[in-house]
């Protein structure tokens, strides 16, 4: 499957047009409502029990998420790369839009069901959700500011956050402690299940799921795909947690070196060669993965497994956004990865899977989307 390019003016184009409908740059964005069940018997069906938040303090959160004010020139919030109405992901590009207008190296991972994540971003460089969520504010490719002591001063500046800061923290100045529990608390109450499958599996209502989604659980049973995305006996976190490589980093390297089709209009497209888009385009930066952490060589392009939870929503797939749909993401399975690379994963081999297998596959990823996250309005 070929990659459109990300061309630079595609992405100042779309950078621009991110900016325009978040609203004025430098202006406080109206934070959303928290994320409510449209009448959902109990929206953590499937996952396993955990404390809510402190409302104060996930309001807080909420808060910081949705203000570009946070970022260094004021045209960035946490909420545009992770955007609540694109399954806390972003939908339209392989990898985010940041500082501007540059192309991000990764995929912009969803935040649902973040509070059951043990390892953050998808190298695992980050243990907890407060120890990943002051990184973006510092990275000089997403929200650049030049240090925690800068964002501080500029939340302190901003009567708005007074009242809210004292409610949380009952104390009116901002720490770098606060902000990371705040932004924490936010991202723990986005809780998405009560799916389909949720209430087949867990509730047992058995006409919850149809006969081609039930077919799909069979078969990716029986191909062993539960070994990285489990299911339990009494929740499915859809992740074992661990990083694997599965040959996608070495897919996109050996795609980058071919020529890509470019599609020039509806119907009309040319290939255009590696050399002309080092002139024109935005080249992918390397990605060695887990290896990055931990400079172990069986780390090397090796990613954290995905929740499968809500997947339908939150595509492009992989670390690098390089499938669009899922059904390309079934086929590469079923072809058996990239054989090319020594390194990849030994369960991942070809499937015999034929075309009304694929769709059940696909059918039954489509059974994980929970009411909560498919119902939140246009942001």
């Amino acid at each position: 499957m070929s990659r459109q390019p990300r061309l630079r003016f595609v992405v100042a184009l779309a950078a621009a047009a991110a900016c325009c409908i978040a609203g004025r740059v430098g202006a406080a964005p109206v934070a959303p409502g928290p994320l409510t069940p449209p009448a959902a018997a109990n929206p953590a069906l499937g996952l396993p029990a955990l404390h809510a938040p402190p409302p104060a303090l996930a309001a807080l959160g909420r808060k910081l998420f949705f203000d570009r004010r946070l970022s260094a020139n004021g045209s960035l919030s946490c909420a545009m790369c992770h955007v609540p109405a694109q399954g806390f992901t972003v939908n339209e590009l392989r990898t985010s839009v940041g500082m501007n207008g540059v192309s991000l190296r990764r995929n912009a991972p969803t935040l649902l069901n973040v509070a059951h994540v043990r390892r953050l971003f998808v190298d695992g460089r980050a243990v907890s959700l407060e120890a990943q969520a002051l990184q973006p504010l510092l990275h000089p490719d997403e929200m650049a500011n030049p240090s925690l002591a800068a964002v501080l001063a500029r939340i302190d500046s901003f009567a708005d956050y007074r009242a809210p800061w004292r409610a949380a923290f009952k104390r009116p100045r901002a720490t770098a402690a606060g902000v990371a529990s705040a932004l924490a608390a936010y991202e723990r109450s986005l809780i998405a299940a009560d799916s389909n499958f949720d209430r087949w599996y867990f509730g047992h209502q058995p006409d919850a799921l149809d006969a081609t989604e039930q077919r799909g659980f069979a078969l990716f049973r029986q191909h062993g795909c539960v070994q990285c995305h489990r299911v339990d006996a009494d929740h499915a976190l859809f992740t074992d947690a661990a990083f694997h490589n599965v040959g996608v980093q070495a897919h996109t390297d050996a795609q980058r070196r071919q020529s890509v089709a470019v599609q020039l209009a509806p119907g009309t497209t040319t290939l255009v060669t590696r050399a002309a888009m080092r002139r024109i385009g935005v080249e992918d930066q390397p990605d060695l993965g887990r290896y990055e952490v931990t400079r172990h060589p069986a780390d090397r392009r090796a990613f954290r497994t995905p929740s499968l939870r809500n997947v339908a929503l939150t595509g492009p797939y992989m670390h690098d956004g390089s499938f669009s749909t899922l059904a390309s993401v079934v086929d590469y399975y079923a072809a058996g990865g990239t054989s090319s690379d020594p390194a990849q994963d030994a369960r991942i081999r070809p499937l015999e899977l034929d075309a009304a297998d694929r769709a059940a596959l696909v059918a039954f990823l489509g059974s994980l989307t929970s009411p909560v996250a498919a119902a939140q309005p246009p942001r």
